[in-house]
């Protein structure tokens, strides 16, 4: 959906929309829409700034890899957005602008508008966790066969560290 601020010159428009996995490009093959993504939200210009307003919320499951085990892990995102996006030309002006203490995203765009799923992309890939695990408890693969862990133990043996170290273990850090 185009969000052109020509339409939004003469009101504010509003969303309520689904998007099927597979028609938002996540741009990364280790992260996969699993359940259809749900936004409902405006879209409305402030004043004569030509500065965009986005709100709204955005639901979805999502599918990434966990960081430890490599395993596929699902994600339930439930993401409220409070967008401000400048026309690109007023992004560089020294000009100050008050903005609603509640902005949490400050942009900018091109041209006519904006694209609805560039945003949701940019929403769901920002809520997703930094370091993403399967669960709490995650054991990983193993360094020496690459057996996930958390599917059976294997007995591999992890060599010990570099001995040119071992001195400093017997070191004393305690002082009298």
């Amino acid at each position: 959906m185009y969000l052109s601020v020509r339409e939004m010159e003469t009101r504010t428009l509003r969303f309520d929309l689904t998007f099927q996995p597979g028609e938002i490009d996540y741009l990364d093959a280790k992260i996969r829409q699993e359940t259809p993504l749900h936004v409902a939200g405006s879209a409305e210009l402030l004043g004569e700034t030509q500065v965009i307003r986005v709100q709204g919320r955005v639901s979805v499951r999502m599918m990434a890899e966990c960081d430890r085990c490599l395993e596929a892990a699902p994600y339930a995102i439930e993401h409220e957005m409070d967008l401000f996006y400048y026309p690109a030309p007023l992004m560089g002006e020294e000009k100050e602008e008050a903005l609603d203490t509640g902005a949490t995203v400050i942009a900018m765009y091109e041209g006519g508008g904006l694209e609805l799923e560039e945003i949701l992309r940019e929403q769901v890939l920002l809520a997703l966790p930094m370091r993403r695990t399967c669960r709490e408890d995650c054991k990983g693969i193993c360094p020496v066969c690459g057996q996930n862990r958390n599917q059976s133990e294997c007995d591999c043996e992890t060599k010990p560290g570099d001995d040119r170290w071992a001195a400093l273990k017997n070191l004393n850090t305690t002082r009298s």
